[in-house]
């Protein structure tokens, strides 16, 4: 059942183990009761794609999920034709003498069974009696006449098949689109759905969600790698850590048995947290201590 307040959109993601700030949920909450798609824009690692992961789970919908890439064609996201059991088919047909009948033959090879379903046409089929939620991951790694064709099924919830005709929702499936804004996403896009910045979470929501996702780590240590990665954050890095690093990292220092940091654990586990050589120079080494301890001094400041 959909959430039928802001607040018990809250409610709903946090059953899923996601702390949402109250904005992200109110626009989650529009986009569900509205039935508009969701496009959430920001930074890798901040949990965008976590977002279509918990409504699946929490509201009991299958999860499709279309990743993007460069080049990605319509067979790759809408439906593409089982050529080889079509060419079976037909030899099957011609060995029992009924490949004469063209006319039928093409009705027998073009039916449904022979056709490969890929996510935007699965979405729109319901499943168990309930719309799926659709993630259309990273949309920003695909190019533009791909934007185009989505564009066409954003408006309608339809794809047309020539051989078939004409596939529709019965009602719009959730849809979840993210973008890590490697381009400029078209603003035809952005003006079908309700839009949201999805940012680095402040100190105290983050130690929060650690705290939720990893009950087991020392208050110590959970609120040193929160200052920490909040430090790190601060910097000019290629590419600053999520959410997603902070719990990795921490989850490596557990296996360390790390019960607060100190320099040598930072040196040895910094490459979890952090993914490019610059950025680790930029951090490690002779600069570790300092932030080290501007991150202990944060750690006291964040509320219990």
């Amino acid at each position: 059942m959909l959430p039928t307040s802001i607040d018990g959109t809250v409610a709903l993601l946090a059953e899923g183990d996601y702390l949402a700030e109250r904005g992200l949920a109110a626009t989650v909450y529009f986009a569900l009761q509205l039935q508009r798609p969701l496009f959430l824009e920001g930074h890798a690692g901040v949990g965008k794609t976590e977002i279509a992961n918990v409504l699946a789970r929490t509201l009991g919908r299958e999860l499709i999920r279309l990743q993007c890439f460069d080049g990605m064609d319509q067979a790759a996201a809408v439906y593409e034709w089982n050529y080889q059991r079509q060419m079976l088919a037909i030899r099957l047909a011609e060995a029992g003498g009924r490949g004469t009948d063209e006319a039928a033959l093409t009705r027998q090879i073009f039916a449904r069974e022979y056709l490969l379903e890929r996510p935007l046409l699965r979405a729109l089929v319901p499943c168990n009696g309930r719309m799926p939620v659709l993630l259309i991951d990273e949309l920003d790694r695909a190019d533009e006449p791909f934007e185009a064709y989505l564009l066409e099924v954003l408006s309608e919830f339809q794809i047309s098949i020539p051989e078939l005709g004409t596939v529709a929702a019965p009602e719009p499936p959730i849809v979840i689109i993210t973008s890590n804004r490697t381009r400029e996403i078209h603003d035809a896009i952005k003006r079908r759905c309700f839009y949201y910045w999805v940012n680095h979470p402040d100190a105290q929501r983050e130690l929060d969600i650690l705290r939720r996702k990893l009950p087991q780590a020392p208050e110590q240590l959970a609120r040193e790698v929160v200052a920490f990665a909040q430090s790190v954050r601060g910097l000019d890095l290629f590419k600053a850590p999520g959410v997603s690093e902070t719990l990795d990292w921490a989850q490596a220092l557990l296996r360390l048995h790390i019960q607060a940091l100190d320099v040598d654990s930072i040196a040895v586990s910094l490459g979890i947290l952090l993914k490019y050589q610059d950025d680790l120079a930029r951090v490690g080494g002779e600069h570790t201590g300092a932030l080290l301890a501007a991150a202990r001094t944060h750690a006291i400041t964040i509320s219990p």
